[in-house]
């Protein structure tokens, strides 16, 4: 296939742009003017629609087939959710309009999607309060952990570390680190859950501005003793954070908040009906515990004796606003819509079908593929095998997952967690068919049973893609992004 710039001809056009404002050029600051026009390709209208076309079906997304991403959570979602938010009373809201005078009586109703998505996560996860504002999980994380440090400024506590197990997902040390924290790491034990005597040396130094938990965890495994470790982070003083990426598995069955956490973040963009993958948009609202709520992000959306809504900046303790506006509206929209179509009984069923989709995968497969030892028991929403076996044969993790490709299924999260060797990480979500599970099965034990009879078969893939097998090092350090005819 033909880059766009290589299909350009000097001279053809399929738009034309209006005449530049010259008024307007002369208010832009000379260093901001360019030099000669940008260099954009040539091509008709019917050249355009063709190659974006055509690219669109080289592309794999969850319209088009299974894409079992552990930890991701790559589910369908419905389009009634994408109707909602591409209502038009909605969608084209101008930002700005708050800023009006007499502005809020001009976006009552986004108010009122924002204070119920609010009032829903917080039945729904078992926390006091909800702020809307972060625009991604890792966003959220950042904005728990920033109430986190307020909660003990403001009570003259020096804290310094945070404790991260070692199967956390990988962007809490991150968080952890730019709020200015230093990161303990708390280990596994035998059973693969988090080391609690660990926990308990860690705690007795004093020094422990909380712990950060992703419950269940990214081996898709329940923390059986997290109600304990809760426990004795508050007797600490000490803040329980919950990475709920994973909330799926939880829907209706469990509340985050009961089990004792302080802070919770949702990844909307997972488990509440919006399109994940591409870089966004994503949204995170962040759920605290009645001490926490005084240190919640401001704006917050209050709602008067009259049945109106405003926004609510009264709250001195606030860490203050951490994104533009109200967050991803379209996401929360999406999110909200989603939750009133399922209602308890619908959200419950997620969860339900999660956990017993992935607990399908694990035992079909099992005979295939390794389970270390603390993996080889009922699962939550996801299963992680090993490529071991595979290994011994010449057959990695990677290429399974290429392998996978040629069979028309998007691979599973492969190398991570790290605490498992060749890891294959496996979501099959609520969304699928037993059928489209059979379907990957099969593939999965025909590329394990190849790996022992034919190595060569699995370790030359992909064959039938537009774009064949890769020299990885040498994609990763001479990547080809730029046009340079």
């Amino acid at each position: 296939m033909k880059l766009i710039y290589e299909k350009s001809a000097a001279g053809r056009r399929g738009y034309r742009p209006p005449a530049p404002d010259v008024e307007a050029k002369a208010k832009i600051p000379a260093a901001l003017l360019r030099e000669k026009p940008a260099a954009m390709p040539e091509v008709s209208e019917l050249d355009v629609v063709r190659h974006f076309t055509a690219l669109s079906q080289r592309n794999f997304g969850l319209d088009t087939g299974f894409y079992p991403l552990g930890s991701c959570t790559m589910k369908y979602n419905p389009k009634m959710a994408e109707a909602a938010a591409r209502t038009p009373g909605l969608a084209d809201l101008h930002p700005m309009l708050a800023h009006l005078p007499e502005g809020e009586t001009l976006i009552q109703g986004a108010l009122e999607i924002l204070y119920e998505t609010d009032r829903w996560l917080r039945e729904i996860c078992g926390m006091a309060a909800f702020t809307t504002q972060p625009l991604a999980g890792a966003h959220g994380e950042l904005t728990g952990v920033l109430m986190m440090a307020a909660y003990h400024a403001a009570k003259g506590n020096d804290r310094r570390t945070i404790l991260i197990p070692d199967s956390a997902h990988g962007t809490n040390p991150a968080s952890a680190t730019l709020a200015g924290y230093r990161v303990t790491t708390i280990p596994s034990d035998a059973s693969g859950a988090t080391d609690i005597a660990a926990v308990a040396a860690a705690l007795g130094k004093g020094d422990v501005a909380g712990i950060m938990l992703t419950c269940p965890d990214t081996l898709g495994l329940f923390h059986p003793q997290v109600q304990e470790i809760c426990r004795m982070v508050h007797e600490a003083d000490a803040v329980a954070y919950c990475d709920g990426a994973n909330l799926n598995a939880l829907l209706g069955r469990c509340r985050p908040g009961d089990l004792g956490f302080d802070l919770l973040h949702v990844n909307l963009h997972k488990t509440f009906a919006t399109p994940h993958g591409g870089g966004g948009p994503g949204a995170g609202p962040v759920g605290v515990s009645p001490r926490l709520v005084d240190f919640l992000p401001v704006p917050r959306i209050g709602r008067r004796a009259d049945g109106t809504f405003f926004l609510d900046s009264g709250h001195p303790k606030s860490i203050g606003q951490v994104a533009p506006f109200f967050g991803n509206f379209g996401v929360i929209v999406r999110a909200y819509a989603y939750m009133r179509m399922l209602g308890r009984e619908g959200l419950r069923r997620v969860s339900e079908n999660a956990v017993l989709n992935a607990n399908y995968l694990r035992e079909k497969l099992k005979g295939y593929y390794d389970l270390p030892p603390p993996l080889d028991r009922r699962c939550m929403h996801e299963c992680v095998f090993s490529a071991s076996r595979q290994v011994k044969r010449g057959v990695r993790a990677l290429d399974i997952a290429k392998a996978l490709i040629d069979r028309g299924f998007h691979p599973p999260t492969i190398y991570f967690p790290l605490v498992v060797k060749e890891a294959l990480m496996i979501e099959p979500t609520e969304t699928e068919s037993k059928e489209t599970l059979d379907a990957f099965i099969e593939a999965m034990i025909e590329i394990a049973q190849l790996a022992e009879t034919n190595p060569e078969a699995v370790t030359s893939c992909p064959k039938m893609m537009p774009v064949g097998r890769l020299d990885e090092t040498r994609a990763a350090r001479q990547p080809d992004l730029a046009w340079l005819g």
